[in-house]
């Protein structure tokens, strides 16, 4: 046991492969007496990597957040350190807001260490980069509507008509719908896109297609969950190189060349 400095750190993973956890996340796992974690999202190879003889290794995947709310009092009661790991990057679609609230009324002290985000590991497996100079300089990162409702002004309509990339996170289920709504705001049916099921895993697959062709494609690949969806003009391939290592461009570090 930890002693009286019980606390919970939320812990980044990473976007599933074992060796794309932070230095600092493996050293939160190797001090957690409890490690709170989804099997199907984390490999089970990265905990049992980093996690010391006896501790207590509990699946997140069944339990409700009333079950992780008793793991965390009785973290607060006897003292424990948990590590509540989390796939990709706690920041984005990770629901470690909810649990914070419920820290936040126990009393139990908190931190969170950032991981490698799912749309880094997607774009990798590319093998490209998503902003390009005079074609797309804006990335979007949300969702399309399903049980939770989206703000006013967040639909997925309105974002397409700004016409850059759009990264779709948790999104496959209905790929028909998804088509039909970027074309609604405004994408053109050949506007490049590109799936990526399971960044970064064993299994990890690619799909480029256009946007017209999304629905087909992905029923024909039979990928129905945890997959990134791009769309836009930074999937295109880049043409215009940037001022950063233009000889005629100077900055502090170097002298224009003339």
């Amino acid at each position: 046991m930890s002693g009286p400095g019980g606390r919970v750190v939320f812990v980044g993973a990473g976007p599933g492969a074992a060796d794309l956890i932070t230095l600092r996340g493996a050293r939160a796992i190797a001090a957690a007496d409890i490690v709170l974690w989804a099997r199907s999202l984390v490999m089970e190879e990265l905990v049992l990597e980093h996690a010391h003889d006896g501790t207590e290794l509990v699946d997140s995947a069944p339990l409700t957040l009333e079950d992780q709310r008793d793991i965390y009092e009785r973290a607060a009661r006897d003292g424990l350190v948990v590590g509540r790991i989390h796939s990709g990057d706690p920041s984005v679609y990770s629901a470690v807001a909810e649990q914070i609230w419920v820290l936040e009324e126990i009393g139990l002290p908190y931190e969170i260490v950032p991981g490698v985000g799912s749309l880094s590991a997607a774009a990798a497996a590319l093998g490209q980069e998503l902003t390009v100079p005079e074609r797309a300089q804006s990335l979007i990162l949300t969702r399309r509507q399903g049980r939770s409702p989206m703000p006013a002004g967040e639909r997925l309509e309105s974002f397409a008509r700004h016409g850059t990339t759009i990264a779709l996170f948790l999104s496959i289920a209905r790929p028909a719908e998804l088509r039909d709504e970027l074309l609604a705001g405004g994408y053109a049916p050949e506007t490049s896109c590109a799936v990526v099921h399971r960044a970064s895993w064993p299994d990890e697959r690619v799909v480029r297609c256009q946007l017209g062709e999304l629905a087909e494609r992905l029923c024909e690949a039979r990928i129905e969950r945890q997959a990134l969806v791009i769309v836009g003009p930074g999937l295109r391939p880049a043409s215009t190189r940037s001022h950063l290592y233009d000889p005629k461009h100077g900055h502090r570090f170097r002298e224009a060349v003339v």
